[in-house]
């Protein structure tokens, strides 16, 4: 049944508001996860384009890291993706 409500969905809303396709979403081979590429691929899950299983198996994530990303975008938007604000993001103030 998850097979059949998959194939009815045709896009979903992109992190800067476009329709997002299957054919827009990084290639498999990406390796530098610019905030833009997370984003979509947590837009493409949470919209049913893709599976989580789908996602971590297509771009080799593991579900902890993937689930960081939505974590980050929902504590912090599209800015807590950045991998440079991480520390800044998970505790200001702890590492002083």
């Amino acid at each position: 049944m998850a097979d059949q409500v998959r194939s009815r969905i045709k896009y979903v809303i992109g992190p800067d508001g476009s329709p997002l396709t299957l054919a827009d979403l990084p290639p498999c081979n990406t390796r530098r996860w610019v905030i833009r590429r997370k984003a979509e691929v947590v837009a493409a899950v949470r919209g049913g384009l893709l599976s989580l299983e789908e996602a971590c198996s297509k771009y080799t994530l593991t579900v902890e890291e993937f689930l960081s990303w939505q974590l980050s975008i929902d504590q912090h938007g599209l800015a807590g993706l950045r991998t440079t604000q991480i520390q800044e993001y998970r505790g200001k103030g702890e590492f002083h």
